[in-house]
């Protein structure tokens, strides 16, 4: 029998409100081998963390992989406060909120901080995420607001020395702990391109914190998953597992706030555009689940589900989602070529 490359595992964020224990009961009894927990989970209500080894213990108990800790809401506002937008309140305290920006960057950038200490703590080596706002909703918006440099102004420079300078000593704390800050390529971050990451690998003089964390789920608006992927598979130490799909005719930056009305929805896995399988074997070929392994020195690698939809019950999506993964992504892999027997004399 082939080996296997892959484990069924799930994220956590969008199931926060059943709590760290509320959500190992669900990931193992929808049959994931594994999950991903949001720092929100980690939390002990006291404005830290739980202890490791109580974190430890509780995956013991449950049976499951830790598949790294998502910590993208933290990174997104350490690296957007700066701007002053509102966007970030769902994310931080009510009484941080209350701070002007530079108490807010700070307290992000704290926070942070002690994750990592505690991803290290639990030997957590990839950490999905995403970098913020660094330069500016100006430049985030995208064409046709291009208007980023003139006389006395150029933001994508501006840009540059503020992303050095906002993300100092998170990376420095990531090397320090052999962790792998793994951007999730996405709209409304510092790079949502995989040329702005490529970008931002070069300006920070290729970091070896830096990385990806995959998701084909979030190429919507003309870079095809496949090529996005292809650009930095060097680079791709993570890998979600989401699907959507875009309503032909729809114009995609329109002022919506309903997920269900929204040109581009999410969607559960099994009927959206992405081929799930390709993708899985995408991560294959870029060298995701032979990376993970090594670093994190494991057997398997995780393809982490994050199935959202704008109609059905989350926890059903989710579910279903693991299954389908389970079963048609978490295969025994061939050891030669479907040629090797055709017409071999039989002995």
């Amino acid at each position: 029998m082939g080996k296997k490359a892959f484990h069924a595992s799930v994220e956590g964020a969008q199931h926060g409100s059943k709590g760290l224990g509320g959500f190992l009961k669900f990931a193992k009894e929808a049959f994931a081998a594994g999950c991903q927990p949001s720092n929100f989970m980690l939390e002990d209500g006291k404005g830290g963390f739980l202890p490791a080894a109580a974190i430890k213990q509780k995956f013991a108990d449950a049976g499951l992989k830790l598949d790294g800790i998502s910590a993208h809401c933290p990174i997104w506002v350490q690296t957007t406060a700066w701007t002053g937008s509102k966007a970030i309140r769902p994310f931080i305290p009510a009484e941080v909120a209350k701070m002007n920006v530079e108490g807010i960057q700070q307290w992000a950038e704290t926070y942070t901080l002690k994750l990592l200490d505690l991803c290290a703590e639990l030997g957590v080596k990839i950490v999905p995420m995403f970098w913020g706002v660094a330069y500016g909703w100006e430049v985030a918006t995208g064409y046709p607001w291009g208007f980023w440099k003139g006389s006395d102004y150029d933001l994508i420079k501006e840009g540059d020395e503020r992303f050095l300078t906002l993300t100092e000593n998170i990376r420095g704390k990531a090397r320090m702990c052999g962790i792998k800050l793994a951007h999730e390529i996405h709209p409304g971050t510092a790079a949502m391109t995989a040329d702005d990451f490529l970008r931002l690998a070069a300006l920070c003089s290729y970091d070896t914190c830096l990385a990806v964390n995959a998701d084909p789920s979030h190429c919507w608006e003309g870079e095809a998953w496949e090529d996005r992927f292809d650009k930095v598979g060097d680079y791709v130490c993570g890998a979600h597992v989401k699907n959507m799909r875009v309503k032909p005719g729809s114009p995609m930056r329109c002022m919506e706030p309903a997920w269900a009305k929204r040109p581009m929805q999410f969607t559960p896995l099994e009927r959206g555009e992405v081929d799930i399988v390709a993708y899985a074997e995408q991560m294959l070929r870029v060298g995701y689940a032979e990376r993970y392994c090594k670093i994190q020195r494991t057997g398997t690698a995780p393809l982490v589900v994050e199935a959202e939809a704008a109609v059905e019950e989350l926890d059903d999506v989710s579910a279903r989602g693991i299954k389908l993964v389970r079963d048609t992504c978490c295969v025994n892999l061939q050891q030669g070529s479907f040629e090797d027997g055709m017409g071999a004399e039989k002995k």
